[in-house]
């Protein structure tokens, strides 16, 4: 039996025999050859591999790129690019998206005499991000106060052109007429009942011409089907039919289905380039000041301080929904050092969270190269941002004008625009193409701008005819009466006790000064009837008393001239120029001085609670109701924001 031992020793411990005088290799030496195998290897695996990416990339050798940077490359030819997240965040390149404009077919009723005409027209909706980098189709005028309140915009007419919105969709043009029913006596010849057996003999003979398709049209209900079937199952009337009651001339459209809305993150970027409040950045970024607030309540006690450094980065974490955006976490970082953060936990509260992965846009916050860097400088003016907007998307200047007045009692229009501003329009249009025309008409807007929301719709009063914007409400989106009879004046002096500046005594002021050169036009507060116009001997100079509804008084005084044609009993209309500055009477430069007197009362203009505007109620306002959801419902909106209050 052989052994492993005597294995082994079988083999031999001597070492191997080595011909024509070579000696074994030392194992500190390098082999050559070893060594050019390798390299040679390792150039032809790179080779190949190198072939095999080009082929994989079929010649597109440009890498991906962040949809952000994407969406801001001048010239991009893909118009299907929807690119919503962190759309808000480069705020100088912010693309339009052509999903944000829609044309569609809807039914409207015109009253025309006696008769309702239904037709369809073709109406845009639009939804304009105000920041983006729209080009005007053409020129607009510049932004003059005075323009906004004249009297240029034309008199509605009793005939609305584009009519309501009507209920139900129409195939074409179908006219209505209204008759009230005869309840004494009837000039329509009644027929003769019919007996059981004419019944019957109609149904069996008629029966098969009352079915559309699949569908009954129509039928008797009190006679039973069933008993026209013969004994050997002779056609069944009721077979396969169902009954559907339809209106003459009107077509049934499914419901669309809604696509759910999907949650998308994204992380805001916020460079401080100077000692500022955590509120006063994030507002700067367009964030709310409720929002802006209630992060700083959280944050300020884990950082220490309300207030940020000169070089800090304000991370935040947004999650997003349609148009809704939730904070769900906040970082501060000092330079590339994480400090502090917090984030939402399961009872929606801020608790401090640890530092988030990486980013690399917070090393590059700073540069004004990169893309993910928010920054709302050299973005336009709020009045440049709608016309610019307003006429890209096929608006008119009438209609932008239009706009700009029913927003000019609660918006800045020479502030700058904020990245998250948006205008939504719902109006007329001609054809297919989009473009508005000297006969479209304005129908619905909700404005945003920071955290002041404007909704208004447009409806013809049934009472007057009238044509005006409501609210959701049912009340006018126009002031009752305006502040300011002198949009281009500057302030002087308030209305209370003061040292007269010519009579040197103190001495109750009953108005407002406003400063302006002499000849600046001075526009009518609100409609009315002019109750006094000409000269007044107690040192008023040139005067104009104006009567208002609600025992609401204008007087405007040390006119230079008034206009032509106001005269006492003659109507005045707001913004409607009745005068120019002057300083005649006791004046010492050229102003206006500008009363506002209530049941007999001089009170502070300034300061006076006024009325709001015309508010429908009873019939007119459950029709205007009634208006407000058809529109609402066409254009999907979700039911106006009720507001508590105590």
């Amino acid at each position: 039996m052989v052994t492993e031992k005597m294995m082994i020793r079988s083999f031999g411990n001597e070492p191997a025999l080595l011909a024509d005088g070579r000696r074994a290799p030392d194992r500190r030496e390098v082999s050559l050859r070893w060594l050019s195998g390798t390299f040679l290897t390792g150039i032809t695996s790179s080779v190949l591999m190198g072939v095999a990416l080009f082929a994989a990339l079929d010649g597109r050798q440009q890498l991906a790129i962040p949809a952000e940077a994407y969406a801001s490359i001048a010239g991009t030819a893909n118009p299907d690019a929807d690119v919503t997240r962190g759309g808000r965040l480069i705020a100088p390149a912010i693309a339009a998206k052509p999903s944000d404009r829609k044309i569609m077919e809807v039914s409207t009723v015109v009253h025309e005499g006696d008769k309702e005409v239904v037709r369809r027209q073709p109406f845009a909706r639009v939804k304009m991000t105000l920041a983006a980098n729209h080009v005007a189709t053409e020129d607009y005028p510049a932004f003059n106060p005075l323009s906004i309140f004249s009297a240029d915009e034309p008199e509605p007419q009793p005939g609305v052109r584009t009519g309501q919105i009507y209920g139900s969709d129409v195939e074409s043009e179908v006219s209505l007429k209204t008759e009230a029913y005869p309840t004494s006596a009837s000039n329509l010849k009644i027929a003769a009942g019919m007996s059981l057996d004419e019944i019957e003999e109609n149904v069996r003979s008629n029966g098969s011409v009352l079915t559309d398709g699949a569908s009954q049209v129509a039928a008797l209900y009190y006679v039973d089907p069933q008993r026209f079937s013969a004994d050997d199952n002779d056609v069944d009337l009721a077979s396969g039919l169902t009954a559907r009651v339809l209106e003459q001339n009107m077509t049934v459209s499914a419901p669309e289905s809604i696509t759910p809305q999907t949650e998308e993150f994204a992380d805001d970027i916020v460079p401080v380039r100077q000692d500022t409040p955590i509120v006063k950045a994030m507002m700067d970024s367009g964030y709310p000041e409720p929002q802006a607030k209630g992060l700083s309540t959280y944050l300020s006690p884990l950082f220490g301080s309300e207030n940020l450094s000169k070089g800090d980065v304000l991370r935040i974490g947004i999650l997003q929904k349609g148009e809704q955006a939730k904070i769900i976490r906040a970082s501060v970082y000092r330079g590339s050092r994480h400090v502090v953060t917090v984030a939402l936990d399961d009872t929606d509260h801020y608790v401090a969270g640890s530092e988030p992965p990486k980013l690399d846009a917070i090393a590059t916050a700073f540069d004004d190269s990169a893309m993910t860097a928010p920054s709302n400088q050299n973005l336009p003016r709020v009045y440049d941002g709608i016309y610019r907007a307003a006429l890209s998307y096929g608006m008119t200047k009438d209609m932008t004008a239009l706009i700009i007045k029913l927003l000019a009692s609660s918006v800045d229009f020479q502030a700058e625009l904020r990245p998250t501003d948006t205008l939504e329009a719902f109006f007329s249009v001609a054809d297919a193409s989009g473009q508005a025309t000297d006969q479209s008409e304005l129908l619905y807007v909700n404005a945003r701008f920071g955290d002041t929301q404007t909704r208004f719709y447009r409806f013809q009063d049934p009472e007057d005819g009238s044509i005006d914007y409501f609210d959701q409400d049912g009340k006018s989106i126009r002031q009752f009466l305006l502040r300011n009879p002198v949009p281009n004046g500057i302030f002087r002096s308030g209305f209370g006790m003061r040292r007269h500046p010519i009579l040197g005594f103190a001495r109750m002021h009953t108005g407002v000064d406003w400063a302006a050169p002499r000849g600046t036009a001075i526009i009518a507060v609100g409609n009315g009837t002019v109750e006094k116009a000409g000269w007044d001997s107690g040192g008023y100079g040139n005067q104009t008393i104006v009567r208002h509804a609600n025992g609401y008084e204008s007087s405007y005084n040390h006119q230079s001239a008034i206009a032509k044609g106001v005269i006492p009993g003659a109507k005045v209309r707001q913004g409607q120029v009745i005068g120019w500055v002057g300083t005649t009477g006791e004046s010492t430069g050229p102003h206006l001085h500008y009363e506002m007197i209530v049941n007999g009362t001089k009170v502070d203009p300034l300061r006076v609670r006024l009325p709001g505007g015309k508010s429908l109620a009873g019939p007119a306002l459950a029709k205007f109701e009634d208006e407000r959801k058809r529109i609402d419902t066409l254009l999907g909106n979700q039911p106006p924001p009720q507001v508590a209050s105590k």
